[in-house]
């Protein structure tokens, strides 16, 4: 039974190693997928290309075929002339067969007579004329052309035959007008291909860019619209098929701003409705906490759920309506200089944890912001109460400059704590409103709904800075929240001592 198993198990196992090895190579291998934008420029360039190439083709083609025609008559009739002014000199004197090579014309000449053949030139010999060409002379008797491959290029020879004195006489034209000719048109349609392919560029970034533009336009509403701006929309447009992307768009933004205000206004509503039945329950836990000691045991320990509970109740309504404050952009700060170091040994002391130490060099503790003081005190308090729930300990806060700030611009705020520490991947989750991270199940405590770090997030964005989290790097176990916030006033030494 083990060995049939064992046997089975190996070539799967092979296997599925052999597919995932193929699934790696073949994404490696795949190229990725370019832009829009890319993806037209290519376009209008390999349009380009493809046209201009296939014009100057073309346009060669045809040069070149009348070229060849205009020459190859051109040089017949040249031969024909050369051909019967040589045949009258050999009538004349049949010895003299340099003499009529030489009147001839200045082209290379080659006469076979009387057996033996007569060159004007050394650069024309027998041996360059092709079998084919000298038996249709000889033996048919009539003028044949042929062109034929030199190491110069192609050149064109012409037989015509000479009854009147039983002789051959042969021309060699090197068509070297012809190449310069073609090689002059084939640079200069070399040169209007790539005019033509940087026109096709120039186009095609003209066209990618008027193509994507209104791509782009969204992207920008969508990304304004996700940082809270709900009034944005798409400009109207004419073009019709942009018009129906303009309307969907400003349409679903309009049904969202709809949603996200309705929501805001019920959260509000309820906030406040909760309110004063929440007051009229606070104050009876207060009248039945001063008579605590005339209550039994089990009332007691009931007391002390329900007076915890209304606390924690009193605290979300609070919460709630401070998010529903922040949805209807009704938040106003009072910002006012505040020296950092003094500022958290006020707002520390007024926390959960009024005992938490502060850890700052005399350098930092000179540095001043400009804030809220009551808001940036619900930011510590919160982060400190957040310590304090998930950690087994006590937490710490830190005041340094901001790393790699030269001049220092930013200082950070940081709250250890020596809890479990944080869950990878959850590091910008847990900033969302009624979420506690995906390691609250497992850590100490059940206090909180989840709007605390929410609304510390919307706090510190106020001040024009920033809160992220990650975990402990200095070898302890636990979680650290950073907040970033700006140096407005930087204090000096000797500004302090003046």
């Amino acid at each position: 039974m083990t060995d049939i198993f064992t046997e089975t198990s190996t070539p799967r196992y092979r296997l599925t190693r052999a597919r995932r090895l193929i699934r790696t190579l073949v994404r490696r291998i795949t190229p990725k997928r370019i832009g829009l934008r890319n993806r037209i420029l290519l376009i209008f360039v390999a349009g380009a290309l493809i046209l201009s190439i296939v014009l100057a083709s073309i346009t060669y083609s045809f040069t070149r075929a009348n070229l060849v025609e205009q020459r190859i008559n051109t040089e017949t009739n040249q031969a024909l002339t050369n051909a019967r002014r040589a045949q009258n000199d050999l009538i004349l004197s049949p010895e003299e067969i340099a003499l009529a090579l030489d009147q001839a014309g200045n082209t290379h000449k080659l006469i076979f007579m009387q057996g033996q053949w007569s060159a004007s030139s050394p650069q024309f010999l027998q041996d360059m004329i092709p079998d084919v060409l000298l038996e249709r002379v000889q033996n048919q008797g009539r003028a044949a052309l042929m062109i034929v491959d030199t190491p110069k290029g192609e050149a064109m020879i012409v037989g015509i035959p000479l009854p009147r004195v039983d002789a051959l006489y042969f021309e060699f034209d090197n068509m070297r007008e012809v190449r310069a000719a073609l090689q002059s048109l084939q640079l200069a349609l070399l040169i209007a291909t790539v005019i033509t392919t940087m026109v096709g560029v120039s186009l095609g970034l003209f066209a990618s860019r008027r193509a994507v533009r209104p791509l782009a336009n969204a992207a920008q509403a969508a990304r304004a619209i996700a940082d809270g701006r709900l009034e944005t929309r798409l400009e109207p447009t004419d073009d019709p098929d942009m018009q129906a992307l303009t309307s969907a768009f400003n349409d679903m933004v309009n049904t969202l701003q709809q949603r996200v205000e309705r929501d805001a206004r019920f959260t509000s509503d309820v906030s406040h409705e909760l309110r004063s039945p929440l007051m009229t329950l606070a104050a009876s836990v207060q009248v039945m906490e001063s008579r605590r000691d005339e209550l039994p045991e089990r009332s007691q320990a009931a007391l002390d759920l329900l007076s915890s509970d209304v606390l924690r109740f009193q605290g979300l309504v609070e919460d709630l309506l401070e998010i529903s404050r922040f949805d209807a952009g009704a938040i106003r700060l009072v910002l006012e200089p505040l020296s950092l170091y003094e500022f958290m040994k006020q707002a520390v002391s007024v926390s959960s944890i009024p005992r938490t130490e502060i850890v700052c060099d005399d350098v930092d503790a000179l540095v001043a912001i400009r804030g809220d003081k009551r808001r940036l005190a619900r930011v510590i308090a919160n982060l400190i109460d957040n310590a304090r729930i998930h950690s087994g300990g006590k937490p710490k806060v830190v005041i340094q400059r901001a790393h790699n700030d030269e001049p220092p611009t930013h200082v950070w705020i940081i709250v250890e704590d020596d809890g479990d520490g944080l869950i990878e991947g959850e590091f910008d989750h847990i900033f969302e409103r009624f979420s506690r991270g995906g390691a609250a199940g497992r850590r100490a405590g059940t206090e909180g709904a989840g709007l605390g770090l929410a609304l510390a997030r919307e706090h510190v964005a106020l001040h024009r800075g920033r809160i992220w989290a990650t975990n402990r790097t200095d070898g302890i176990r636990g979680a650290r929240f950073i907040v970033e916030l700006p140096i407005e006033i930087p204090t000096t030494t000797d500004e302090s001592s003046a």
